[in-house]
């Protein structure tokens, strides 16, 4: 009698499952850095989040061809938060705020992600419209874009088998300091899985202290996968739902017996990727009916919506959110926006606490044991 087949891992122990991982993340990085070279002077939002879903689309239609019940698509799709709306703004063509025009000096949030067979790949990154080596960024822009950035760099440093959470989040808080700046209170980075991008382990950021207190210890461990979000703001920290209409929108996994017809026709509409990723309204061909059917939806606890978040005008946020993969020998970033330039961000704070610097500077590998 032959043996009973080993079930197929899907976690990245799985050569197939780290693969399909990868190549998710070439479609998210080449669709990002298209939308962010493209944040310039003159361009609507609209055509940029147009830009960045059709450019993942495009690529996703030439990956894993030969199976055709694979499914790919959008992990999240394209926002652009400029100045203080912070994240979630993905609008549609007749959505307030859709043809605002970028002009020079703006602080543009891009965020997007791809999937193939449930597996994300996720990029959040910040630019400035305008700013080259000839015309820098500087002042609190410069601040909160370095703080995010060398925040990251130490979240994949720590996110080392056998680290725990609480110890990321002491860490981030006090590089952010070093700038003058906050973390956005109480954001969750998550574990994800095979199509959730919201597992059980979680890290947080500038916790209240009642959040804090509340706050479950996590260790991590070799073939986890992590969506790292990270906001950094000069202003409170704190951010209040703006008046932009919500477009973003995610199933949450909960059942309920739906009584109006349309909402029943608009999850049926949105399900048919089977997947818990988040989706824009503008995705659909007949947004009024999805809109009537979400209300039901919303109200029953069926889909969760993800709202536009707003900082005090004035203020400066910068968003670096990535993928990482916890691996036996390291920690792969596999996610990422355009190169941070120390030649366009100019600012004069520095990280001055020689532990966080030691961290900063210590390899992404992880070291083995020497044998005896």
């Amino acid at each position: 009698m032959s043996a009973a087949p080993a079930k197929t891992s899907n976690t990245i122990a799985d050569s197939n499952v780290m693969t399909k991982y990868k190549a998710a993340a070439d479609v998210t990085n080449n669709a990002i850095a298209k939308v962010l070279s493209a944040c310039k002077e003159g361009s609507k939002i609209i055509d940029l989040c147009k830009l960045g879903d059709a450019s993942v689309e495009v690529a996703l239609s030439t990956q894993y061809t030969k199976d055709k019940k694979l499914s790919k698509g959008l992990a999240y799709p394209t926002t652009v938060s400029v100045n203080n709306i912070v994240c979630h703004f993905a609008p549609g063509p007749n959505d307030a705020g859709a043809d605002q025009v970028l002009k020079n000096g703006d602080v543009v949030r891009v965020q997007l992600g791809a999937h193939i067979d449930g597996f994300a790949a996720v990029a959040g990154n910040t630019v400035v419209v305008g700013s080259s080596e000839e015309s820098p960024v500087t002042g609190k822009a410069a601040d909160a874009i370095a703080a995010a950035h060398y925040a990251a760099e130490a979240v994949q440093r720590l996110l080392k088998p056998g680290n725990r959470n609480m110890a990321v989040t002491d860490t981030v808080q006090k590089i952010i300091k070093s700038f003058d700046c906050r973390h956005i209170e109480n954001i969750l980075s998550h574990e994800q899985k095979q199509n959730d991008l919201n597992g059980e382990k979680q890290i947080i950021f500038n916790p209240a202290p009642a959040q804090r207190q509340a706050f479950t210890p996590c260790e991590f461990a070799e073939h986890e996968v992590y969506m790292i979000d990270i906001y950094v703001t000069t202003g409170e920290g704190r951010t209040k739902k703006s008046e932009l209409r919500t477009t973003l929108f995610g199933k949450t996994g909960s059942t309920y017996q739906l009584k109006m017809k349309a909402a029943r026709a608009a999850l049926k509409e949105f399900s048919k990727n089977s997947t818990s990723f988040p989706f824009a309204i503008r995705s659909f061909e007949d947004e009024r009916a999805m809109r009537l059917g979400l209300i039901e939806c919303v109200k029953s606890g069926v889909v969760q919506p993800f709202d536009v978040q707003e900082e005090k005008a004035g203020e400066v946020v910068a968003q670096v959110t990535f993928t990482a993969l916890v691996t036996p020998t390291g920690v792969s970033r596999i996610t990422q926006g355009l190169p941070f330039d120390t030649k366009v961000i100019k600012t004069d704070k520095k990280i001055e606490d020689a532990e966080v610097l030691a961290v900063i500077a210590s390899s992404t590998k992880v070291k083995k044991p020497a044998k005896k």
